[in-house]
């Protein structure tokens, strides 16, 4: 095995790598090129990623497609203020969101991010009702275990962990619930529900899978009734499709799977086939005209630096190129039964508490703990896969594009690294 290059050794005292413990995490793999569903490093050596980049590479690495449309348009235009000025690829993207999204969703706010995505969600719902005359509707339901980001807002509408504890004076404290699983807990989730309305904006939501919290699932059923107790009450619902978005939970969004219309849904992540940075908020008639009028007040007071960026909008234009011409819905219902008959074998493991899979998202709940994760991927990268542990769940959220072959290497590794 050769030496890390020197790129990486020279540069390392210099970053500050993200969730990592700087004086004890191990060096970074070094990555010199991706393609499909592996990922290069500089010894040689080559990855199969069960992750697709935090969840974004649904077409695999370096798609041709889209990398030809990034090409095309950093040749033309790389970038503009979406202030005063605007261009096509922006507005071609929003026409095509809309349509593919459907919902009665037809307004839509880009960013650069997912968690600013959110951001945007909750101002939008915060200013929805001072636009209305109701500032005191000024609170969030949020579920426990949910996460949306790391941004200031995003955490304050996450459940309490890792993520955001050491924050916790800098976030605003919302309601915090159980999502129901029964009868009786949605009696009492209603209950709750009909007796702080008066004070709440908006709920929000991770559709029939909360990722980052542990990968919770919950029916269509529940998502079905929790929109219907949003409705009855008129409280804006908030669906953060970020990871579940495109093809990931076996539909082309969750919420469609469970037949609902948010009034506000986040997107990112997959939005440009993980080849750019991007995220979109898209939200109904009913919340854009409240901010119509002659006060200037009224409007929407918020415009990152790279909104609509031209390049990223090509790579998701582009994007949504491939799932019109290519079979990815196909492929995540594959995967749905092909991750299930792959590791279920270890449901009699030990030390394995639960085995959960739903669409293109397979889980093993283990009785770990964080501390064993680092150890866990220098385990698995010795057997050529890319999988990165979180908390006590081991996920496999690979590209809709991965071979049966790729996917059967992952599965043995699984296998010896649970030995």
């Amino acid at each position: 095995m050769t030496q890390p290059p020197t790129w990486l050794t020279a540069g390392y005292p210099h970053i500050w790598l993200p969730y990592t413990q700087m004086q004890t995490a191990a060096m970074p793999e070094a990555v010199v090129s991706a393609e499909g569903c592996r990922i290069k490093l500089a010894d040689g050596r080559e990855l199969i990623d069960g992750t697709a980049s935090w969840w974004s590479m649904c077409h695999g690495y370096q798609h041709p497609h889209i990398v030809e449309a990034i090409q095309k348009q950093a040749g033309e235009l790389s970038h503009v203020m979406f202030g005063g000025l605007a261009h096509q690829p922006a507005y071609n993207l929003a026409t095509r969101l809309c349509q593919t999204v459907g919902m009665g969703l037809e307004r839509v706010f880009f960013a650069e991010s997912g968690s600013v995505a959110v951001e945007v969600a909750l101002k939008m719902a915060l200013q929805y009702w001072r636009n209305l005359g109701e500032p005191k509707r000024n609170k969030f339901i949020c579920f426990k275990h949910g996460y949306h980001g790391d941004t200031v807002g995003a955490m304050s509408v996450s459940a309490s962990g890792e993520f955001n504890r050491a924050y916790d004076n800098l976030t605003t404290r919302n309601y915090t619930l159980d999502i129901p699983s029964d009868e009786y807990s949605f009696a009492e989730f209603a209950d709750t529900i009909a007796a702080i309305k008066g004070t709440v904006a908006a709920l929000i939501i991770e559709p029939l899978v909360q990722a980052a919290g542990g990968f919770k699932l919950h029916s269509p059923d529940i998502l079905s009734e929790i929109r219907r107790v949003c409705r009855e009450h008129d409280i804006l619902f908030i669906a953060d499709e970020i990871a579940t978005g495109f093809a990931r939970t076996g539909s082309m969004f969750a919420c469609h799977e469970a037949a609902i219309e948010p009034d506000i849904l986040c997107l990112g992540k997959a939005l440009s086939g993980g080849h750019m940075p991007l995220a979109a908020t898209l939200t109904n008639a009913k919340v854009f005209n409240a901010f119509l009028g002659t006060e200037y007040e009224k409007a929407l007071m918020h415009g990152p630096t790279f909104m609509a960026h031209p390049i990223a909008c090509a790579a998701a234009n582009a994007s949504l190129d491939l799932f019109e011409r290519e079979p990815r819905m196909a492929q995540a219902e594959a995967l749905e039964q092909k991750l299930w008959d792959g590791l279920k074998p270890y449901r009699t493991k030990q030390g394995v508490v639960d085995i959960r899979v739903k669409g293109a998202i397979g889980v093993i709940e283990m009785n770990t703990d964080a501390e064993n994760n680092q150890r866990l991927r220098a385990e698995f990268i010795a057997q050529g896969v890319w999988l990165r542990p979180f908390g006590n769940c081991l996920y496999l959220m690979p590209p809709l594009t991965i071979s049966d072959t790729e996917l059967e290497k992952i599965f043995t590794a699984i296998g010896a690294v649970l030995k």
